[in-house]
């Protein structure tokens, strides 16, 4: 999404470039979050064994973006990290962070899974009613989570107008007529089959410890297939030991896994604050 509107405050796009080469050799990107900063790194295939000697120079350039735009908290995101990686880490001042899984399982889920939705009633988000409520329910839960926690009206509606975005996969429980839980569900296109996303899963920390949340992935799953999806998929951090418990009972194993390399980049001197 920030590449595609780029132009905002802490977005920045490095382009790499060599000699004799007509395509990008590498691409990094650096995107401020609510509480920290996120940089990507990708290198051209043709290039993938150059990391070593490009990698230093694009977290470089990343690195006096974010200390030129007042410094803070960065979140380094490599897929399935490597000792090369750790080791540019290491040299930039950064440390291994979170630990991201993908889980996958394919759909539909059986009957005896579908088993603990009778009687629980759930009903699609609707824009320009729900936004608000909503955002109330999203930020108690991920208080303390630097890229699901503190949402805006202006991060939901941007989300409204993805070409992706569906209403009817947006799934909320309510009790006594208040939101208290939801199911964001998202489908992708892909060579092996449609898979369906998990996006968010959330139930507000006063109504916990009631079930809720497996309910709703479970919600989730049945309307993805529902849309034909023949896979599911979903991002959790490695230490969320109830979630893994709920997701692994579920029947969703590791498909792979991405690692945050973080670290604090302080303020260029005049930087902006």
């Amino acid at each position: 999404m920030d590449l595609r509107e780029g132009g905002r405050r802490g977005y920045a796009g490095i382009i790499v470039r060599e000699e004799g080469h007509e395509h990008i050799v590498g691409y990094a990107q650096v995107s401020r979050g609510n509480e920290s900063w996120g940089l990507d790194i990708v290198i051209h295939p043709h290039h993938r064994y150059d990391m070593a000697e490009i990698g230093p120079r694009m977290l470089e350039e990343a690195i006096s973006v974010v200390a030129g735009d007042g410094g803070g908290h960065v979140h380094w995101w490599v897929f399935e990290a490597n000792n090369v990686h750790a080791d540019l880490a290491r040299a930039a001042g950064f440390r291994p962070g979170r630990r991201l899984l993908q889980m996958r399982r394919p759909l539909p889920l059986e009957p005896a899974h579908l088993g603990i939705l009778d009687g629980f009633a759930v009903d699609a988000f609707a824009p320009g009613r729900d936004e608000e409520e909503w955002l109330a329910v999203n930020n108690a839960a991920f208080a303390s989570h630097p890229e699901q926690g503190g949402w805006t009206l202006d991060t939901i509606r941007s989300r409204e107008a993805e070409d992706w975005f569906d209403p009817a996969g947006f799934l909320l429980h309510r009790t006594d007529g208040r939101i208290d839980g939801f199911c964001w569900t998202k489908m992708h296109d892909d060579a092996a089959g449609p898979i369906g996303e998990i996006y968010a899963i959330a139930v507000h920390p006063g109504s916990a410890s009631r079930g809720l949340g497996r309910r709703l992935v479970t919600a989730g799953l049945r309307h993805l297939a529902g849309a034909g999806a023949v896979t599911a998929m979903l991002y959790v951090d490695s230490d969320n030991e109830p979630a893994m418990a709920v997701y692994s009972a579920l029947g969703f194993r590791a498909h792979h896994s991405e690692r945050a390399f973080v670290g604090d980049v302080a303020p260029a001197q005049g930087a902006a604050q």
